[in-house]
Parts: C-alpha cells; structure tokens; sequence
C-alpha cells in the first residue's frame, strides 16, 4: 500500500509542477510533449530573439561568452552578437521512451541472469549452497529469524551480499532474486513482504562496496588528479548505510543486535574490511584497478570452477543442472516487466516535470536564508535522484563534476553520494516483482530511512575529508 501510494503521489505532483510551469512560463508551452514523447539530451527549442530584448545579466554575460544558462534556460548568441537562441535540454526520455528502456533493461539481463542462474542451479545440486548456508546461519539466524536452520536462502543471501561488496552488480542481482524466491518459499502469505524478505532487501539496498571502480574511472576520465580519494568516504558511507538499514529493519522487527553472536560476527567483518583499506589506501589509482579487476573477475571465474569441480565430484549431471537454472532465470526476466514499466515510467514523469529542480531550488534557497555553507547543495541532485535512477545519478554526477571540476568540492561529495547507496525504488520494483509481492508494508519507509543516513553520512565525511 505505502509502494502504491507513493508512486500515484509521483504521477500527481509531476503533471501538477508541469502544469503550473506550462501556464506560468512561456518557457514550457511543450512540456507535455516532452513527457510523454521526449527524449533525454533533446534540445528543445523555445525562440530566437534579439540581444537588445534580453535582460541585462544575459546581455553581459553573452558578450563574454556565446552560451549561457540560467535557471536551466539556455542562451546561445551568433558570431554578429545579435540574434539569440532561447532552449532547454530535456533531462530524460518521456514515458514512451521510458517504457521502451524498461524493456530493453529485462532483455539484456536474460543472458546475465541464465548464466548466474544455471551456475546458482548446478551449485544448489551439488550441495554448495547448503555448505555456505551452514557457514553463514549463525549470524543470519539472528537477523532472519523466520528462516529454519541451514535454509538454501542463507547462501543465496550470501552470495548476494558478496556479488555487492566487490561492485559485481550483473552478479548480484542474479543471485539477490534467487535469495527472494527462496525466502518467497518460506513465506505464508505469498502478496505480502515476510519479515525476511524485507530485512535482506534493506540490507542488499544499503550497497555496501568495497571499491567503487565505476566511480573511480569516471573522476580520472574528467581529469581528476587523485581520482582515487574518493574511495575511503565512499567505503565508510555504504557501510554506514547497510548498518543503519539492520537497525532500522531490526526495530520495526523487534530483533535483539546486542548478541555476542551478531556483534562477533560484525565487529570481525568491520576489522577485516579495516585492514584491506588499510592496504588499499596505499596503493595507486593503476594498482587499485588492478585489484580489483583480479579480486572481482578472479573471484567469479572461482566460484564458477569450484561449483563445476564440486557438482563433478558429487556425479552431478552439470550441464542439465545449468540449463535448468538458465530456463529458471529466463522466466524471472519476463516476469519482472510490468513492475519495472511501472516504476521508471513514474520516476521519467518526476525528471522531465522539473520536480527535482523544484526541490534543489528550495533547499538552496533554505541553505542561504540559515547561512549554511551552500556548497553541499549542489552536489544533492545525485543523492535525490540515486533512490530513483542509477544512470540518472550517474549523469547528475557526471554534470556537477563538469560545472564545479572533478577535484573540486561538489564534484567529490557527488561521487561519494553516488557511491553511498542503492537505486530503492529499482530494487524494489525488480525483487518484489519477481516474486509478485504487492503489500510491502515498511520495506520504503526503511530503505529510504537508510538512505537518508547514507546521504548524511557522506555530506559530513566530504567536510571531513574535502573542505
């Protein structure tokens, strides 16, 4: 109910922004085109009108420079300095477009989600999953208290949270929807979120990663001179925020953290994940890609020869196992559509209205008027967008970062909020979808609890480490 509610207050407060804007600003006469039809990175086009006719702010700064933007209005000038072009560049594919993405973004995780699927399948046969339940239930059994001793979903769970440690994303969804359909199995009431369900998809959605690589890349590729350094705040943050989400969800619940098992189990990940940044922080930007690259695709190609050499030891037929998971995976893919459609075309409606420009511009007004340091507002854009759109964070990121420079301040807090935590409302449309769940009680309440924690975290840690 919470999930419905909030994506029908999407829709109506996006076409109601759009709509004050169509009538109060000759800017915006297509605005309602451009949200059904419109594609991101369009310019449109709104008039062309003489210099003298513009104020004078635009008139000087155009004599200095041809282009120009001004609450995200576009003035271009020709060479003679008299003729202006007014437009605005569209932020995001309208619905139309958007739904076409949305299958688009199922269609190329068929051939991921049948490769980690088949594999998922031979290793539930050859007893691979079960080894790992038994490793990890002591620990889990506290948190999931619902789950029965050495459960399969323990290992899936597992395998989930590793594949999103080591930011092996095409991994981690694979093996995050196997662990739903093997919670899905345990729960009584098949349309409604069990309490197991909600604690793993608020901690998978706390994105604890250990090197965010992608991030990384793109600093050096801007010309960062230590793209690197974002790299400790990014770590702390997700970890902040996968911390927050297990006690948040453990409240709602009622769970008891204060074990010795659960703050052994904690207190030694917390130690071991120390000392590797303690190695990490030491080492170059080329070295650091280049741990990763052997830590993660090292790991997978691991995992995939010690399932093989297992399922043959056990005289598994392996090859019937994995085509058995493959048709598993393929059918997953097909079933998650309607959900995504259904989220990305509310989250489009939200982008092309201007609704997020809205909200920055009151939240800079608020910074000014309290006289905070109104640097970590520009950087926000990705942190409110990042519950809503991955690639939509990834672009706000990569603007800021082109506005202020990589290195600058905003350029370093975007990339560690980009780092800091999960896309929510993707999540849960793709997991509960594939298990056809549609009461999910508090799941977004909490989530968004502990992303908020996330955002918080990385703005005080960007003063920490930045200012």
């Amino acid at each position: 109910m919470v999930l419905s509610r909030i994506w029908s207050a999407f829709i109506i407060v996006a076409i109601a922004i759009a709509s004050i804007k169509y009538i109060s600003s000759s800017h915006y006469t297509t605005i309602f085109n451009d949200m059904v039809v419109g594609k991101g990175g369009d310019t449109v086009q709104i008039a062309t009108q003489k210099m003298n006719t513009l104020s004078p702010v635009i008139r000087d700064s155009l004599m200095t420079k041809p282009d120009f933007a001004e609450s995200r209005i576009h003035y271009k000038t020709d060479s003679l300095k008299q003729d202006v072009k007014v437009y605005r560049v569209q932020e995001a594919d309208g619905v139309i477009g958007t739904s076409e993405t949305a299958v688009k973004i199922c269609l190329g995780l068929i051939g991921i989600m049948t490769l980690f699927m088949g594999f998922m399948s031979i290793a539930e046969k050859a007893g691979g999953i079960n080894l790992l339940s038994r490793l990890i239930q002591p620990f889990f059994s506290k948190l999931f208290p619902e789950i029965p001793k050495n459960h399969p979903a323990f290992g899936h769970m597992l395998m989930n949270f590793s594949a999103n440690l080591l930011g092996l994303d095409n991994a981690a969804t694979p093996f995050g929807l196997k662990a739903m359909e093997s919670l899905q199995t345990l729960n009584p009431n098949k349309d409604t979120a069990s309490n197991s369900q909600i604690m793993f998809l608020c901690l998978h959605a706390g994105g604890m990663t250990l090197i965010p690589v992608s991030i990384i890349a793109i600093r050096a590729s801007m010309g960062s001179k230590t793209p690197t350094d974002i790299f400790l705040p990014c770590m702390i943050a997700t970890f902040t925020a996968t911390l927050a989400a297990m006690i948040i969800v453990s409240l709602y619940q009622k769970i008891n953290l204060l074990r010795p098992v659960v703050i052994a189990y904690v207190g030694g990940i917390s130690a071991v994940i120390a000392l590797l940044v303690l190695y990490l922080v030491q080492l170059s930007k080329d070295e650091l890609d280049d741990f990763s690259k052997v830590l993660s695709n090292g790991l997978i190609l691991f995992i995939f020869l010690a399932i093989v050499l297992g399922a043959v030891y056990k005289k598994i037929n392996v090859f019937d196992a994995f085509i058995e998971g493959a048709k598993e995976g393929f059918t997953t893919c097909v079933k998650i559509i309607p959900y995504l459609v259904g989220m990305l075309i509310a989250i489009s409606l939200l982008r092309t209205s201007g609704v997020f420009d809205v909200i920055i511009d009151g939240m800079k007004w608020v910074a000014n008027v309290a006289n905070f340091d109104p640097r970590f507002v520009d950087g926000l854009p990705t942190a409110l967008i990042k519950p809503l759109s991955g690639s939509g964070a990834r672009g706000m990121m990569v603007d800021t970062m082109a506005t202020f420079g990589a290195d600058s301040f905003q350029g370093k807090l975007a990339a560690v909020l980009q780092g800091s935590s999960d896309t929510t409302f993707y999540v849960i449309a793709v997991y509960f979808g594939a298990v056809a769940i549609k009461n999910t009680r508090y799941t977004v309440i909490a989530m968004l609890l502990a992303d908020l924690v996330g955002v918080i975290t990385s703005i005080a840690l960007a003063y920490l480490f930045f200012a």
